[in-house]
């Protein structure tokens, strides 16, 4: 009986939101176009009644609010570059206002306004090279750290720019605040762009020997990543053949990073493409929310623990 009684509130719920968009959408046109009020009406199939009802009523509290709630939502998106769904537009709607705003709400409303998060693409596949040392796969997919610099992932990843020339963008991850704790990107997928990455690492987390984990990547089977590693006292772990999710974070930011800034932008120098990528970590480390920080950011999370 709950489940019915639910099923028919969800019912409802999307009704009214339909019938909301449809009167909002005639008055937009009659105010854009000068069309008729009667012949919109009659093309959306509603009494012309029904809608001067809709537009002569009186707002309620909750839709004063709504209102309200939905600017802020518009401007959050904008800030973004309309790449927000409603999960991460909840978190920053909560933060900017103070209000406990319920994530189903904000959804609502995002169709009221027709916006939605951008699709993220597929990933490139890659060809293997025969490695020249292995390391086991002791992270495990065990994403948790109990600390800062106790756990970190690293990989590379491919961007496009000007006339099909490629860049490459090197970074570390620490599990315990999902923060980048560096990065390099250069014009070239060798040695001294991954070992760079991990020196900067190790300067920003003077004294720290965490794990470092990433996928079998020539850099990282090459026997000078392993010197590397050793004179550092860093222990290593490596993704099984083939299996992604043993990498998952790093990939996860990969995809965020892409779907959120790179995709929506077309490059014409590398200058260009370094500045986006450098405002986008700035952003994503000390003010893009995330639901399994409590709500923080990265570095809020990290400095709340330290």
């Amino acid at each position: 009986m709950l489940k019915k009684v639910r099923g028919t509130r969800k019912k409802a719920t999307l009704g009214h939101i339909r019938q909301e968009t449809v009167y909002l959408a005639i008055q937009a046109l009659q105010k854009d176009e000068s069309l008729s009020i009667q012949l919109l009406c009659e093309i959306a199939g509603i009494a012309r009644s029904s809608y001067y009802k809709w537009l002569n009523r009186k707002p309620s509290a909750c839709e004063l609010e709504n209102e309200q709630l939905t600017q802020v939502m518009l401007s959050i998106y904008e800030k973004v570059e309309r790449t927000f769904g409603y999960r991460q537009l909840t978190l920053h709607m909560r933060k900017q206002t103070g209000k406990k705003i319920n994530h189903k709400r904000v959804y609502r409303l995002m169709k009221l306004r027709g916006i939605q998060s951008v699709i993220r693409r597929k990933r490139a596949k890659y060809v293997r090279s025969t490695p020249q040392q292995v390391a086991e796969n002791v992270l495990n997919r065990k994403f948790e750290a109990t600390a800062p610099n106790e756990k970190w992932v690293t990989n590379v990843t491919e961007f496009k720019y000007g006339h099909g020339q490629k860049a490459y963008l090197s970074a570390i991850l620490d599990l315990h605040d999902k923060s980048i704790v560096s990065y390099v990107l250069g014009h070239s997928n060798n040695n001294p762009l991954v070992f760079q990455t991990l020196k900067q690492a190790l300067q920003a987390a003077p004294g720290s020997k965490p794990m470092l984990h990433s996928d079998r990547g020539f850099q990282y089977t090459s026997l000078d990543f392993k010197k590397l590693l050793d004179k550092n006292e860093l222990f290593q772990s490596m993704s099984r053949v083939g299996r992604c999710i043993d990498n998952g974070p790093m990939e996860s930011f990969w995809g965020t990073l892409k779907c959120e800034k790179y995709y929506l932008h077309k490059y014409e120098t590398f200058q260009d493409l370094k500045k986006d990528v450098e405002n986008y970590i700035h952003f994503y480390n000390n003010e893009r929310l995330q639901a399994k920080l409590n709500g923080l950011s990265p570095m809020e999370f990290r400095n709340k623990a330290a």
